[in-house]
């Protein structure tokens, strides 16, 4: 694909103070879209990309979410695109995890998905050729260890993309998702960090993934790149894994 293929796109991209959402902001920004990002944080990343806005709304609430949303919009003086990347992360069993762990996660997760989506929705229609990219995960497709309220929150953003995906039909807004594998992000760095062996834990999470590596955040940011754009014009309800083959390969082991 060359460059520039979000030329002429107005995006407004949830949680891209960091991670995941700094790579798509970045990436979209470089494909010549007009980018505001949306985060929790009340001043701008130094990381923000040369040109982007930014605005400040708690996903968790309605008001703020409306008020963020329209401003981005005025800003940029309609909205194409909308990347709902905005997530948080949780460990623990169903059996460990408490219910205000499953409310919070979620609240942002799933609901916060779903309030910045309603608010966006209008500006969405108004564009005609409008695209939504959710951020669901491997842990959507995946049972993974020690991830029960994650994983059910981002198996619900997938089928979230889906019914969204047919609601968009009619008003020509197309709805897809990505499904990151194990992601070397800033989170994930947390975690290694706190684990009783760093090296031997993030040794364990490149082995579980086929092609023995954590993935990019600037690979997943190419796929949301792809998704948006007029190029996947015919693509809308399905959701892409990034994952290094985790979700569908079964490989045997190796012989040195």
């Amino acid at each position: 694909m060359s460059m520039g293929q979000l030329t002429g796109l107005r995006a407004l991209i949830t949680g891209g103070a960091s991670g995941l959402g700094a790579a798509i902001a970045a990436a979209f920004t470089a494909e010549g879209a007009a980018v505001v990002v949306l985060d929790m944080v009340d001043t701008p990343p130094a990381g923000l990309p040369g040109g982007a806005g930014y605005v400040q709304a708690d996903i968790t609430d309605d008001a703020t979410v409306r008020a963020a949303v329209q401003t981005a919009a005025e800003r940029l003086g309609g909205l194409d695109v909308l990347v709902n990347n905005a997530g948080i992360g949780a460990q623990g069993t169903v059996e460990t995890s408490t219910d205000a762990e499953w409310q919070r996660v979620l609240d942002v997760n799933v609901t916060g998905t779903a309030r910045v989506s309603r608010a966006a929705w209008p500006y969405l229609r108004e564009s005609g050729h409008g695209a939504v990219v959710n951020t669901a995960s491997i842990a959507a497709t995946a049972g993974l260890p020690d991830r029960a309220v994650y994983s059910a929150s981002k198996g619900a953003v997938a089928a979230l993309t889906r019914a969204m995906a047919a609601d968009g039909m009619p008003d020509a807004i197309r709805v897809n998702a990505v499904n990151p594998g194990t992601a070397d992000t800033p989170w994930v760095r947390r975690l290694l960090d706190v684990a009783p062996d760093p090296a031997a834990e993030r040794a364990a999470l490149e082995a579980r993934q086929p092609h023995g590596r954590l993935v990019s955040a600037e690979e997943v940011a190419a796929a949301v790149v792809y998704l948006a754009s007029p190029a996947a014009g015919s693509t809308t309800g399905t959701e892409l894994a990034v994952d290094g083959g985790m979700g569908g390969l079964r490989l045997r082991p190796r012989r040195d």
